[in-house]
């Protein structure tokens, strides 16, 4: 397994083979959009809605803050893949013990599930609001976006870059056309980026809004996505990545802060200036689109709804890839990692349309934005840590005020979620569920285990000091002390009566020579012949009988010693059981070149065959 993040997209784009200053501008540009969705996908317009709808204009001075932050945090994620070559996930399992490391990873799956499940949500209702699809049916839909992503990145992570930056475009233009349906109010706009007092269920929402702008996720995708570009490693390399990265955020940034204060202002204009006040549902808010200003802005509004959900659930699929690497040094199949993450988010969506009602969706909604909000310090303090480390970072390491601003903005994201906590835990204590002693009991140990977590990830590198050591994903190099290894005697060769049959007997008898033995290895896969292995003599049974005694014919009459076995049914089964009982030494097979989605449909014999057997095994193309 390689130790580069996300390694089969790492440094893939070569941005030295680029001329001039705007060229190379644009070749770095990419990184920042993809992390953008994560600040305006359907969580966001639920707080974003709600805020508006509640509050009018008042809440934008949180929007700009939050983008504010944002712009701080991402650059600091950004740096630490550029520096470093490391992304947050990475970085901590190195500093880290094993106990804290498994705990951020438990902390950073739930946001990525929270994440998901506001992503489920808002293209659920999209769907709904545009094609009139049950919700249940739109929810059980997104399980089958999965492979989205891994048609995107087998194209190239440009390709996938410029299908996020289309999203985003089309979200843009969305709320651009619908800004000029409903004609905010200039005046009141602009003060609503005056500062307010927050209480009560304005800091709830401002809460919500901050988890929604400023994810978990993000920080983990950001530090990984910037090692997609292969540039100079010295000095001035650094120094021009650093910067062209920083323009490729404010500018991605910018145009995520315009989206959410669009989202807002429209709520604002269009529902708390008419008296509509507790509008948190994306649904109902459609619906009074369409009876306040007719079918264009609710169309426009469904549309942008689809493109913030599609968008924002491919870079999910990412982080989460991320941080399972980097925290547990594991890698599993994307297109498993992406089922599990959506199955693990579909549940409590299908549980709350089946059970509570589909009118509940909008709180489950703003509800996934403030548990996002809650998992922010445990990313946050982290990537603090590690860019102020001189150890880490070097020269490269932020500034002291830059340092101060981020801890005043962690302080910030802690403080309101502990207020919240606080607030969320007490009213949870005072009702009927807190008569439950074992439940009561679980939600308390959560919260102390929680708390001290963040704690000791703030203390304990002050008197620990951060060590520098390379990201090692295995055993390091040996003394090599060679030992003799025996000719192959029996060498087994599966033929399937294509082209790369000629590649593999030909390594074979190459490898083998006159005085080997040789196992020419074939399974018919028709279903007569996997319903009743050899008793039945379809078709295809016969042809391959004898195309396989063609083969073995014409190379017993060169003087090879060949032996024909004909399998049936299962391909992994039959080969590693002949393999088994001739004794063979080396299998060779052929690789049939099927990737991602080819993969998954007929299966990848060659890994599967491979994992069963403790000989080697050769692939010919």
């Amino acid at each position: 397994m390689s130790e580069k993040s996300l390694s089969e997209v790492h440094e893939s784009v070569d941005v030295n083979k680029t001329k001039g200053r705007f060229r190379k501008l644009l070749a770095f540009i990419g990184p920042a959009y993809l992390v953008s969705v994560g600040y305006m996908d359907p969580g966001n317009w639920a707080t974003d809605i709600a805020g508006g709808s509640r509050f009018g204009y008042s809440l934008i001075w949180i929007l700009l803050m939050s983008n504010l932050m944002a712009l701080l945090l991402q650059s600091l994620a950004a740096r630490l893949g550029i520096v470093k070559g490391w992304d947050l996930a990475q970085a901590s399992r190195q500093q880290y013990p094993t106990w804290v490391n498994i705990s951020l990873y438990a902390f950073a799956e739930i946001a990525i599930a929270a994440t998901d499940l506001a992503e489920i949500i808002g293209m659920a209702i999209g769907l709904n609001l545009l094609f009139d699809l049950p919700l249940l049916w739109g929810v059980v839909i997104t399980v089958f976006d999965t492979f989205l992503l891994l048609f995107l990145l087998n194209k190239g992570i440009r390709r996938l870059e410029l299908f996020i930056i289309s999203l985003v475009a089309i979200i843009g233009l969305s709320f651009i056309a619908q800004m000029f349906i409903v004609q905010p109010e200039i005046v009141p706009l602009m003060k609503g980026f005056i500062p307010g007092d927050l209480s009560g269920e304005a800091l709830y929402i401002a809460i919500g809004i901050i988890g929604a702008t400023v994810m978990p996720h993000n920080l983990y995708l950001h530090s990984s996505l910037v090692q997609t570009r292969r540039f100079s490693r010295d000095e001035q390399g650094i120094r021009t990545a650093l910067k062209f990265n920083f323009i490729d955020s404010t500018i991605a940034l910018n145009a995520a802060f315009f989206v959410n204060a669009a989202i807002l202002v429209l709520a604002a204009s269009a529902f708390y200036k008419n008296g509509y006040n507790q509008v948190a549902d994306i649904s109902n808010a459609h619906e009074l689109l369409k009876g306040l200003f007719g079918n264009l802005a609710p169309t426009l509004f469904a549309i942008a709804l689809i493109a913030a959900g599609q968008s924002s659930t491919v870079t999910g699929t990412l982080a989460g890839q991320i941080v399972m690497e980097g925290y547990l040094n594991l890698r599993i199949s994307p297109w498993l990692r992406r089922i599990i993450t959506r199955t693990i988010a579909v549940a409590p969506a299908v549980f709350t349309i089946l059970y509570l009602g589909e009118e509940k969706l909008g709180e489950l909604l703003i509800l996934s934005q403030v548990v996002l909000s809650i998992q922010l310090g445990f990313a946050i303090v982290p990537l603090i840590h590690f860019s102020s480390s001189k150890a880490i970072m070097g020269e490269f390491r932020i500034s002291k005020w830059m340092t101060i601003v981020s801890w005043i903005v962690a302080i910030v994201i802690i403080g309101l979620n502990m207020k919240l906590v606080i607030e969320e835990v007490s009213g949870f204590l005072d009702s009927d569920y807190g008569d439950i002693f074992i439940l009561k009991l679980f939600v308390l140990l959560v919260v102390v285990f929680a708390v001290s977590l963040l704690i000791w990830i703030i203390v304990a590198p002050l008197f620990k000091k951060i060590i520098h050591k390379q990201i090692i994903p295995h055993g390091g190099a040996m003394s090599l002390k060679l030992k003799k290894v025996e000719s192959f005697k029996n060498i087994g060769i599966a033929v399937d009566f294509t082209s790369t049959d000629m590649s593999s007997i030909s390594y074979a008898i190459h490898l083998g020579g006159i005085k080997a033995n040789y196992v020419l290895i074939h399974v018919v896969e028709s279903a007569a012949a996997r319903q009743y292995e050899g008793q039945v003599e379809d078709s295809e049974t016969k042809a391959d009988r004898e195309y396989l005694l063609s083969y073995t014919n014409e190379l017993s009459q060169k003087g090879y010693s060949i032996k024909p076995c004909l399998g049936f049914g299962n391909r992994v089964e039959a080969i590693s059981k002949f393999v088994k009982e001739e004794n063979t030494d080396l299998l060779i097979m052929g690789a049939h070149g099927h990737q991602t989605m080819k993969d998954f449909i007929f299966g990848s014999t060659v890994e599967s065959v491979r994992h069963k057997l403790e000989i080697p095994v050769l692939v010919v193309k």
